[in-house]
């Protein structure tokens, strides 16, 4: 059995030695979007709904897993922390989000590269601690909601946030149609570490969970081009050679073998607040 992208190893440098992957599926999901709220709104929503009036003295703020730090500036924007940390483990994305998020008035803004395992960030010192759509990415999963728990004051807040294990499943449908790769739909789901329905048992040994919600988020995309910046994107596949991060070539075999059509999919987004153990409400 092949190992699961997002826990292997090896593949670390083609999924994250640079940016143009993560950006070519994200600008081709949110393009296909059609239901769903923005997740960094949602964060902030349930940040309020949880903090009440502390939410404005939430002082120190990390983003975890900040990516190209599109859900930094949102927080940083809407909550106005004194500081906020995003911190990814890919040099790349930080340098990207250095770009893209530059200075916002009012917030000590700083991106670190560093393991989401062992944060470089003092004990019992964040307001709020936001992981979203990173623990996957971990084979330990439990141990980074420890080192969250670790990092939170006693009156801190964390977000936990990840999809469903089926996310996209018709896209692997369609995937295995073309021929592109034949066992798409018995693939592992990427998911697997950290999904909707174990997040809750992940978080209670070290976190004293709130709420847990679930949003379904839906996309259509218009076309066998649309769909191959996904597909030639996504690590999952095994595609042939030439394919993978070459969406003209896998829109080409796509023409080719299956009737050109709009296809719509979907994920799962849980949220889940949590607090660290025995803190007061």
């Amino acid at each position: 059995m092949s190992v699961n992208p997002f826990l292997d190893p090896a593949r670390r440098e083609e999924l994250y030695g640079h940016a143009s992957r993560l950006v070519g599926r994200s600008s081709a999901l949110m393009r296909a979007k059609v239901a769903g709220d923005p997740v960094p709104d949602t964060v902030v929503r349930l940040v309020r709904a949880h903090h009440g009036e502390r939410a404005g003295r939430l002082g120190l703020v990390v983003d975890i897993g900040c990516g190209r730090g599109t859900s930094s500036r949102v927080l940083a924007e809407q909550l106005c922390p004194s500081r906020l940390v995003g911190l990814d483990a890919a040099p790349a994305l930080i340098t990207e989000a250095r770009k893209r998020v530059g200075r916002i008035r009012g917030v000590q803004m700083c991106f670190l590269q560093g393991d989401f395992h062992r944060m470089p960030i003092p004990d019992s010192s964040c307001g709020l601690a936001v992981a979203a759509f990173c623990l996957y990415h971990s084979p330990r999963p439990a141990d980074a909601i420890a080192e969250i728990a670790r990092v939170l004051r006693p009156d801190g807040l964390a977000v936990l946030v990840t999809k469903a294990l089926d996310s996209y499943r018709e896209m692997d449908a369609l995937a295995a149609a073309a021929g592109l790769d034949p066992r798409a739909e018995r693939h592992e789901s990427l998911y697997v570490a950290a999904h909707s329905g174990n997040l809750v048992d992940l978080a209670k040994p070290n976190l004293d969970v709130l709420a847990a919600e679930h949003e379904e988020h839906r996309f259509t995309f218009d076309g066998h081009d649309h769909a191959a910046e996904y597909l030639a994107t996504n690590p999952k596949y095994d595609l042939a050679p030439g394919l993978y991060g070459n969406p003209g070539a896998l829109a080409a075999s796509l023409h080719e073998f299956v009737p050109d059509r709009p296809i719509t999919t979907g994920s799962v987004i849980t949220y889940v607040v949590a607090r660290p153990r025995g803190a007061r409400s």
